[in-house]
């Protein structure tokens, strides 16, 4: 890239940018959760037309946690596209997604529940397996991002 063209963060006045730049458009999307005022987060943020929906657990809204996988992936993407939705987006914008699972043994039912949403749509995608999540009846976590198209 040529010295001058690099895109820099609002604000900040690097050569090549202009002296002020649009403000750009934020709109937090909330899951209702009780931890996002302590913890500080959003089910989503909408940042102009990029949307970023945070690591998502496969909960129900009795809390309750199926101990089938491919279940638990069904239910983070109901629960990403959801947001995702409400942000004014749709599964065709999204182009990246990572899941977090507990056991690769997990990974072909984890794959397949996420193949039926984005398998004609196959944004960069990420699985990486960790040590634990936060909740012991969790075998998968997810997070996905979205440049909105229209």
């Amino acid at each position: 890239m040529e010295k001058g063209t690099e895109t820099g963060v609002v604000g900040n006045r690097e050569e090549g940018l202009p002296d002020s730049l649009p403000p750009m458009s934020r709109v937090n999307i909330s899951s209702g959760s009780p931890f996002e005022p302590t913890v500080g987060f959003s089910r989503a943020v909408r940042l102009d037309d990029r949307v970023l929906v945070a690591g998502t657990a496969p909960i129900w809204p009795d809390d309750f946690v199926d101990p089938d996988p491919g279940a638990q992936a069904r239910r983070c993407l109901e629960i990403m596209l959801s947001a995702l939705g409400e942000a004014g987006g749709k599964p065709e914008d999204v182009v990246r997604t990572r899941m977090f699972l507990t056991d690769p043994a997990h990974s072909p039912a984890i794959g397949a529940a996420h193949g039926e949403v984005f398998g004609e749509i196959r944004p960069a995608s990420t699985m990486v397996v960790v040590s634990a999540l936060l909740d012991p009846r969790w075998v998968v976590e997810m997070e996905l991002e979205a440049v909105l198209t229209g």
